[in-house]
C-alpha cells in the first residue's frame, strides 16, 4: 500500500510516535529496580528527529522532557567536534546540566535510529538515579555550593557500542556511586528501552516510507506552531510581569526573587528575567534548559493542556536570561535543587498571565519539590539502602473548580510512594499519611489540600533534602486567600520536637519520627461567593474546619451542620 503525506497520515504518525514514547516509559517503569523509577516514575521518554528536535514525548514527567532536545543538540556538536560517528545499537549517556541536563541525578540516554544506513531519528529517555556519588548519600541535598560536590558529572560517552555494553565505563561509574547493584540495573533498563524504541521507530518509518515520514513530521511541527500562534493572537498584546520568591538558597537565610517579564506582540512572545536575583551560592540555581522548560510548560497549559507538544510548539516563544542569574547560572554553580527555582518560574508565569487570560490560569500551588533521601545500613540485611520520597501538596484552584488535593508539583507529574512499598524495602514505618485540613486557601474555588506524612526510622540515617515554601505562602488569585506554608518537623508532639530547615543534610537516629507537611495552595475568587452547601460539604468531609467555614467563607452552620441560611446571608452582607 502506498501512503501519502496528508493531515490524516500526519496524525496517525503523531500518535504512533507518542505510543512508542509512552511504551518506552512504562517498560522502563516495569524494569526499574528503584522506587524512584518503578513507583514515583521520575522519568520521561521521547522520540527526536535527526537534529535533536522533539517529535513526541511520553505522558510522564514534563519537566525532564525539555532537557532532551538541548542535550541532543549538544551531543551532535560534540560528535562533530571529536569526529565521533553514531552506529546502530549505540547508547550515549550524559547528565551534565551545563550541556542541557537537569541535575546530576538525572541521567539521559540516547540511541540513534537508522534506516538503510541513514540516520533518521533518535530515541531518548531520562531517569532520576538512586545515587550518583558526591558529598552526600542520595544526592538530593540542598545547601551544596559547587556542582563538584553534587556527584559524578558524565559528559557524552557511549555506554553501549553496537549493542554491547562498555564494561569499563560501567565499572568506572560503579566505583563512584554508593549502590551500584541497583543504579546500574536502572541504567540497563534505560538502555533496553532506548534500543527497543529505536526498533519501533525504524519499523514505523519503514511502513510509511522515509519521504512520507519526513513530510508528515514536518507538517506536525508546523501544526503545533500554528496552534500556539493562533492562541497568542487571541490574547491582548501587552507586557505582563509576575514575581515569586524562594525562601533561601540553603546557605544564607536571604530570600531570592524570580521575576518573569512577558512581552506579547501579535503571534510572538518574548520572556525575560530582568529583576531576578543573581546566581546563588547554594544549589538552587536553574540550568538554562530547565528555565526554558518552566516557561514552555506554562504556555502549553494556557494554550491547551492536551495539545501536541513538539519543537514546533516553542518556535513562537523566545526566552532570554542574562548569564549569572539564578535562571542562567555560570559553572560551577550547584544546581541539584533547581526544581525549586523552576517551579517558581511557572508560578510567576501564571501570575503574569493572570492579567491577560484570567480564565486560563490557576492560583498559586505548593510550588516546590519536597525531595528527601534517607540513607543508611539496613539493620536486617547489613546492606546500604537509599529511600527517596517526593511528596505532593495543594494544587492551585481553577477558574471554575477547586484545586486538586495532594498533587505533585507543576512540571513533575510524579506518583507517590505507596506505604507498603516504602515499608517493604526500607527499615521505616509510615505512622501518618493524610491530608491537612484548612491547608487550601479559601476562595470561590478552594485551594487544594496538602499532605502530611510521618516516617519513623528503625536505624540511623542521613537525611538529605530540598524543599521550599516555609516562608512565602502560595498566592491566591482574584480575592482568593493564600494557602498554608510547609513544615518539616522532627519528633512532633514530644519534648524533642524541632522544626527543620527546608534544605540541607541532617543525621537522624533510630526511633526518630520525621513529619513532612507540605504547603497547600491559594484560592481563586472571593470566598464569600462560594456556594454555602459546598462549604458545608467541605466541613463534613474534614477538608475545612467549622471555624474556617465561619471566619473565611462567612457561612454559619447549625449544631447539626446544616447551613443557617438567614445567619449566613447576614454575615456575608456585613463582610
Amino acid at each position: 500500500m502506498a501512503y501519502k503525506a496528508d493531515p490524516v497520515t500526519m496524525q496517525v504518525i503523531r500518535y504512533g510516535l507518542e505510543a512508542i514514547a509512552d511504551d518506552m516509559g512504562y517498560n522502563l517503569m516495569r524494569m526499574g529496580r528503584t522506587t524512584i523509577v518503578k513507583e514515583i516514575m521520575d522519568i520521561n521518554c521521547a522520540v527526536l528527529d535527526a537534529t535533536g528536535g522533539i517529535l513526541a514525548q511520553a505522558h510522564l514527567c514534563p519537566l525532564m522532557m525539555f532537557s532532551l532536545p538541548t542535550t541532543a543538540a549538544n551531543m551532535l556538536k560534540d560528535a562533530e567536534e571529536f569526529n565521533e560517528e553514531f552506529e546502530e545499537g549505540d547508547v550515549i549517556i550524559c547528565n551534565d546540566p551545563y550541556l542541557g541536563g537537569q541535575h546530576l541525578l538525572d541521567m539521559q540516554f540516547f540511541s540513534p535510529v537508522f534506516l538503510d544506513g541513514q540516520l533518521i531519528a533518535f530515541v531518548a529517555n531520562i531517569a532520576h538515579q538512586l545515587d550518583m556519588g558526591g558529598a552526600v548519600p542520595g544526592g538530593v541535598a540542598g545547601g551544596l555550593t559547587e556542582i563538584y560536590q553534587e556527584g559524578l558529572r558524565v559528559p557524552f560517552v557511549k555506554l553501549y557500542r553496537r549493542g554491547k555494553e562498555d564494561r569499563k565505563i560501567f565499572d568506572f561509574i560503579g566505583r563512584n556511586i554508593r549502590i551500584p547493584e541497583k543504579t546500574l540495573e536502572d541504567f540497563r533498563a534505560q538502555a533496553a528501552t532506548t534500543v527497543g524504541g529505536a526498533k519501533r521507530v525504524q519499523s514505523l518509518v519503514a511502513k510509511y516510507g522515509l519521504g512520507v515520514y519526513r513530510e508528515c513530521t514536518g507538517m506536525l511541527l508546523d501544526y503545533a506552531e500554528d496552534m500556539v500562534r493562533r492562541a497568542f493572537r487571541a490574547i491582548p498584546d501587552g507586557d505582563y510581569t509576575g514575581v515569586d520568591y524562594l525562601d533561601d538558597d540553603g546557605i544564607t537565610t536571604d530570600p531570592l526573587k524570580v521575576q518573569v517579564n512577558v512581552h506579547l506582540r501579535g503571534d510572538e512572545m518574548k520572556v525575560d528575567f530582568k529583576g531576578t536575583s543573581p546566581q546563588a551560592k547554594g544549589n538552587i540555581n536553574c540550568p538554562w534548559s530547565c528555565t526554558q522548560g518552566g516557561v514552555f510548560y506554562t504556555i502549553v497549559g494556557i494554550v491547551d493542556p492536551y495539545m501536541v507538544v513538539n519543537s514546533g510548539t516553542f518556535r513562537p516563544i523566545h526566552v532570554e536570561s542574562e548569564e549569572g542569574l539564578i535562571t542562567n547560572p555560570r559553572p560551577p554553580a550547584g544546581v541539584t535543587a533547581r526544581s525549586q527555582t523552576m517551579t517558581k518560574i511557572t508560578e510567576a508565569m501564571l501570575k503574569a498571565m493572570s492579567e491577560a487570560v484570567p480564565n486560563r490560569v490557576v492560583s498559586g500551588s505548593h510550588g516546590q519539590a519536597c525531595t528527601c533521601s534517607f540513607n543508611g545500613i539496613h539493620p536486617e540485611m547489613g546492606k546500604r539502602f537509599s529511600y527517596i520520597e517526593i511528596q505532593g501538596g495543594g494544587a492551585g484552584a481553577r477558574p471554575d473548580k477547586d484545586g486538586p488535593d495532594g498533587q505533585d508539583l507543576h512540571l513533575g507529574r510524579f506518583m507517590n510512594t505507596p506505604v507498603e512499598a516504602a515499608e517493604l524495602e526500607n527499615p521505616v514505618m509510615i505512622e501518618h499519611y493524610g491530608f491537612i485540613p484548612d491547608s487550601g486557601g479559601a476562595g470561590k474555588y478552594r485551594g487544594g489540600l496538602s499532605f502530611r506524612r510521618d516516617i519513623r526510622f528503625f536505624t540511623d540515617v542521613t537525611w538529605a533534602r530540598y524543599s521550599d515554601r516555609q516562608k512565602f505562602s502560595p498566592q491566591g488569585l482574584f480575592g482568593g486567600k493564600e494557602g498554608t506554608r510547609g513544615e518539616l518537623i522532627l519528633n512532633p508532639g514530644t519534648p524533642k520536637e524541632q522544626k527543620q530547615k527546608s534544605k540541607g543534610v541532617t543525621q537522624l537516629k533510630a526511633g526518630d519520627v520525621l513529619s513532612i507537611r507540605l504547603p497547600g495552595s491559594g484560592g481563586y475568587g472571593d470566598p464569600r461567593e462560594r456556594d454555602a452547601e459546598r462549604v458545608r460539604w467541605d466541613v463534613l468531609n474534614g477538608k475545612i474546619s467549622f471555624e474556617s467555614a465561619r471566619e473565611n467563607y462567612k457561612v454559619v452552620l447549625d449544631p447539626d451542620l446544616s447551613v443557617n441560611v438567614e445567619e449566613t446571608r447576614k454575615l456575608r452582607s456585613r463582610a
